[in-house]
């Protein structure tokens, strides 16, 4: 086997069943909705043997961003507080704050930075992304960059 890895992006769909059957598996470990792999494998109905085989290869697409500096970008309206419920969301998801930057309010809107460190979160990035967006004022949110 070539050392050398390439990655590609490809839709879920098209994949055979034995991947997302890993995928199952890796979420009922991690949630610990199972007590140990084969209760894992048994549960999704594939064999021990072909989650070992795949496990160190296939991984939904937020956790490419697991233990990474992942940059934020919001656009939000100007009123007290809304910042503290950005961060807020940010914690409750164990994210490590690294770098927050708030621009000057124009017109009524502000952007922020907030650059974060994923390698302690709970939840996924998408998720905490969708929360963020769900608090009142914020009128955008983008990842920036991630390293």
């Amino acid at each position: 086997m070539n050392n050398s890895s390439r990655y590609y992006l490809v839709d879920s769909s098209v994949l055979p069943e034995v991947f997302h059957k890993v995928i199952e598996t890796k979420k009922l470990l991690s949630s610990g909705a199972v007590k140990n792999i084969n209760e894992a494998v048994q549960k999704v109905g594939i064999s021990r043997s072909a989650y070992y085989k795949y496990r160190d290869y296939i991984f939904p697409f937020y956790e490419t961003t697991r233990g990474k500096v992942v940059t934020l970008f919001f656009t939000v309206e100007d009123y007290s507080g809304i910042l503290s419920s950005i961060i807020n969301k940010i914690a409750e998801s164990k994210a490590n704050i690294i770098t927050i930057n708030q621009n000057i309010p124009i017109n009524g809107l502000a952007d922020v930075t907030i650059t974060i460190e994923t390698d302690s979160m709970i939840k996924d990035i998408k998720d905490l992304m969708y929360e963020i967006n769900n608090i009142e004022g914020v009128r955008k949110q983008q990842i920036l960059a991630r390293e």
